[in-house]
């Protein structure tokens, strides 16, 4: 077998442990989790309220009721349907239909044996154990929010409402799905030639590796739609922070022409109406944009005074970063994007770490110690389209002894040009596997 064949097998063989191992085991956990014990006969039918249906609320809605099928879950979420921001870059210059991103929460309800709650959660009242939601009250013996990103333009619009909104409406980031996503994609299809600015903010943001990939399949589109246009990537961080030696190369043979990368490139100045940026060192003309700022946890954790300062965001939710509880409570969760920990901001991430609290709460449940583990990234990137080329990332977290973070496990293959994986279509097999694993 050849090199190209054995890594090609052997991406897959991994996308297979990485994605069966939050399902396949399911059986025996079942079975584990139906030994009622003491603890569980005291608290027979514990409710578990999770606010947001998110690829981190929906993995932990689905392994509570697998880990301790006695409970009550409820999913409480404002969206009527789920469009998946993983591979919506694909979408973006038409790789795959809406359909691929798009599925039922009420398909997700019924197949796992939870409820769904097309709903807005407003507040909680911590002594009645109560969450306040659009459509009424819900008691709760654990509540988790699971509730991603909101955007943060305090950094580049310095609390000019007026340019934020302008912002947020001419050139939205298309970072959280919904209409933003459908504005850029009209953007890109529509682009008659000239700069189009893309930025990557500092910080922790959702998703590290999505930029990059997204500069490189705009200007993948631009040369294959035969538009004289540039992708102009302003990064405010002196050099990519992810699969560096992939995009970097990327951006060298694939993209001589097509794209410029501009490190430490912080804009701290916009003229819209001139349709200009400046930076320390530049002033750069642009025909179109989009613009991602820096993120947050949403509002509803700062309502709720559940929020803090980081070393990597400004505002983020404040919770134990072993047990995932909101400090001073006891029975309130905060997992997925809007954490604290330095952990990536993707869906993968998210996913697992769903599954890891479910467990910690069916442990709760059960009267057992909860024990923390780490979550898991699994990052695949598209390069080009004709040939489609992909990299790839894994890795896993462990805390230092200062309660640090830093990585283990972690294994990339950058190596574009033979490795096999955009042959394989792997990202997309691996996409199938987890909208499967959340919704069927």
């Amino acid at each position: 077998m050849k090199r190209r064949e054995v890594l090609k097998v052997a991406s897959l063989a991994l996308l297979s442990t990485l994605t069966s191992g939050y399902g396949a085991a399911n059986s025996s956990d079942y079975a584990q989790a139906k030994n009622k014990d003491s603890a569980a006969n005291r608290n027979k039918n514990p409710k578990v309220v999770v606010v947001g249906g998110g690829w981190a609320g929906l993995a932990l809605a689905k392994h509570v009721k697998i880990f301790a099928p006695q409970s009550e879950v409820i999913l409480v979420e404002k969206r009527d349907h789920f469009v998946s921001c993983p591979m919506s870059n694909e979408w973006l210059v038409g790789l795959v239909d809406l359909e691929f991103l798009t599925h039922s929460y009420i398909d997700a309800a019924q197949n796992n044996h939870y409820t769904y709650m097309n709903a807005s959660a407003i507040d909680v009242d911590k002594e009645r154990n109560i969450l306040v939601t659009s459509r009424g009250e819900i008691a709760y013996d654990h509540l988790v929010f699971a509730v991603g990103i909101e955007y943060d333009y305090f950094s580049m619009a310095k609390d000019d409402r007026v340019l934020e909104q302008r912002l947020r409406n001419e050139y939205p980031a298309a970072f959280i799905p919904g209409s933003e996503h459908i504005t850029l994609k009209h953007k890109i299809q529509n682009f008659k030639g000239g700069n189009f600015i893309l930025t990557v903010p500092e910080g922790n943001y959702r998703c590290l590796a999505a930029p990059y990939e997204r500069a490189c399949l705009i200007a993948d589109y631009f040369k294959h739609h035969g538009i004289d246009g540039k992708v102009i990537l302003m990064d405010e961080s002196n050099h990519i922070r992810i699969k560096d030696k992939g995009f970097s190369s990327a951006f060298k043979e694939l993209y001589k022409e097509r794209i410029v990368y501009m490190p430490s490139a912080k804009i701290l100045e916009f003229d819209l109406d001139k349709k200009t940026v400046k930076t320390d060192f530049d002033e750069i003309t642009f025909e179109d944009a989009s613009f991602y700022p820096n993120v947050k946890a949403p509002y509803i954790l700062e309502k709720l005074h559940m929020t803090k300062k980081t070393p990597f965001n400004r505002i983020e939710a404040d919770i134990d970063q072993y047990t995932y509880k909101v400090k001073g409570t006891d029975n309130i969760y905060v997992c997925g994007d809007a954490r604290p920990m330095g952990f990536s901001k993707s869906g993968n991430t998210a996913f697992s770490e769903g599954v890891n609290v479910a467990q910690m709460i069916a442990d709760e449940i059960h009267g057992k110690i909860p024990v923390w583990t780490s979550p898991a990234t699994t990052c695949f990137s598209l390069l080009s389209t004709k040939p489609e080329r992909e990299i790839s990332l894994y890795t896993e977290y462990k805390y230092t002894k200062k309660g640090g973070m830093d990585f283990k496990n972690n294994m990339t293959d950058e190596a574009w040009k033979t490795n096999g994986l955009g042959e394989a279509k792997v990202a997309y097999s691996w996409a199938e596997s987890m909208y499967k694993n959340m919704f069927a």
